[in-house]
């Protein structure tokens, strides 16, 4: 039986959707074509390759909050038109500088710099907008497909990109990034987006503080929120290398570069689609640990790789790295959903991306160990950082959770 048409989107929301996998798959795309461009068309190295992955991942930190605060004060619609307009407009920067032959790393690095705020600021903007067009029974069925979308672009991106540019070169994959990123733009012209009172104007630092003070003074958040923050340190300490290590040691084209890489979206699809399933079967709290073990698991095949350089290893490894998070993802969500009072969960959820400031922490390891003392050891670095965090959960009361916890009120709040 097809779902009752009450729990459907309505048809605004879907413009939003197309614009979200839009958005989603340009910056896929771009992001798997930046370093291999910067590797087979610049000829950079390991400790180049780390610098430009620290570039492109900096706007996570600067921009991610005062993104927040934008959202709350202006039309989201908007600023999201505004984000993805600045998107298109520094990958057709890009493109027109590899047509010029002018293009080098500085440029690249500023440019994919620019085209990632505009990925923050979308990112950041669209789930606020998503409960406007929506009603409350609606809303499950719509974050569905927004997370959906972002598993495909993660599936299909990075094989798309390498793809691009292993075949036809690498002006033709971010004039096609770009192009998506313009798609995204007319989808959300056709939104109707609900007028909203204007926000107290309070101090953003205070309202920040509350969120840090909730999240580091509780007994599951704090655990959960140390777990990401290293996590994402060795995740993108692994990113920064792989490209160079997989041309130079695996024997990797642009085209196999970008279809290993896209094993990881195959595995956050998988991941996806059966989460409900394993969530079913196993304890919350286990669900919590799961996604930590299996990072673990996937560092050390990676490793492993340097001894037996197999580039079947090295995608298995990326398809774990994608199902085991994805079930980390969605049951850490649901604990902060449950045990936060509803006027803190902005804030809160605000603070949970800022453990995404370990990624440029985890490029710089990668351009200064990868730079010092290659690949390899940046591989087993970064296997022992997984561990590290996989100890930090299982050490914490979240998962000896049976199940999730009950929701929250306001009187939780302090």
């Amino acid at each position: 039986m097809s779902p009752s048409p009450a729990l459907q989107p309505p048809r605004t929301f879907n413009r939003l959707a197309w614009s979200n996998l839009a958005a989603q798959s340009a910056e896929q795309i771009a992001l798997a074509a930046a370093p291999i461009v910067a590797v087979l068309l610049l000829g950079v190295g390991e400790g180049q390759t780390g610098a430009l992955q620290t570039a492109l991942t900096l706007p996570f930190v600067l921009v991610a909050i005062p993104a927040g605060l934008l959202a709350d004060r202006t039309s989201r619609r908007f600023l999201m038109a505004g984000a993805e307009a600045l998107r298109a407009a520094a990958l057709a920067a890009i493109l027109l500088l590899i047509w010029l032959g002018a293009l080098n790393l500085p440029l690249l690095a500023l440019l994919g710099f620019a085209s990632v705020c505009g990925t923050v600021v979308y990112s950041v903007a669209a789930p606020a907008l998503v409960p406007s067009l929506v009603t409350a029974q609606q809303l499950p069925a719509a974050n569905a497909r927004i997370e959906l979308a972002r598993t495909v672009a993660f599936a299909a991106g990075p094989a798309i990109g390498g793809a691009l540019v292993g075949w036809m070169g690498a002006a033709p994959a971010f004039g096609f990034a770009a192009t998506l990123s313009v798609i995204a733009v007319a989808a959300l012209s056709g939104i109707r987006e609900p007028a909203r009172q204007p926000a107290p104007h309070r101090h953003p630092l205070t309202e920040i503080g509350e969120g840090v003070r909730f999240v580091m003074r509780h007994e599951l958040l704090r655990p959960v929120f140390i777990t990401q923050f290293i996590f994402n340190t060795a995740s993108f300490l692994l990113l920064a290398v792989f490209v160079p290590y997989a041309v130079r040691q695996l024997g990797l084209t642009a085209s196999g570069v970008g279809a290993t890489l896209a094993m990881y979206g195959a595995g956050m699809v998988v991941g996806a689609l059966c989460a409900t399933r394993v969530m079913r079967r196993l304890s919350f709290g286990t669900v919590i640990g799961l996604g930590p073990v299996t990072g673990f698991a996937a560092a050390g095949i990676m490793a492993l790789t340097t001894f037996f350089p197999s580039p079947l290893l090295a995608g298995f490894s990326f398809f774990l790295l994608g199902a085991g998070p994805i079930l980390w993802v969605i049951s850490t969500t649901t604990l902060r959903q449950s045990v936060t009072p509803p006027s803190l969960l902005g804030r809160v959820s605000a603070i949970n991306i800022l453990s995404y400031g370990a990624r440029p922490l985890g490029s710089a390891l990668g351009a200064i160990v990868g730079g010092f003392y290659g690949a390899e050891m940046c591989l087993y670095l970064a296997a022992a950082i997984f561990a590290a965090q996989a100890m930090v959960i299982w050490l914490s009361p979240a998962v000896a959770l049976a199940r999730q916890p009950e929701m929250v009120g306001e009187a939780a709040s302090c």
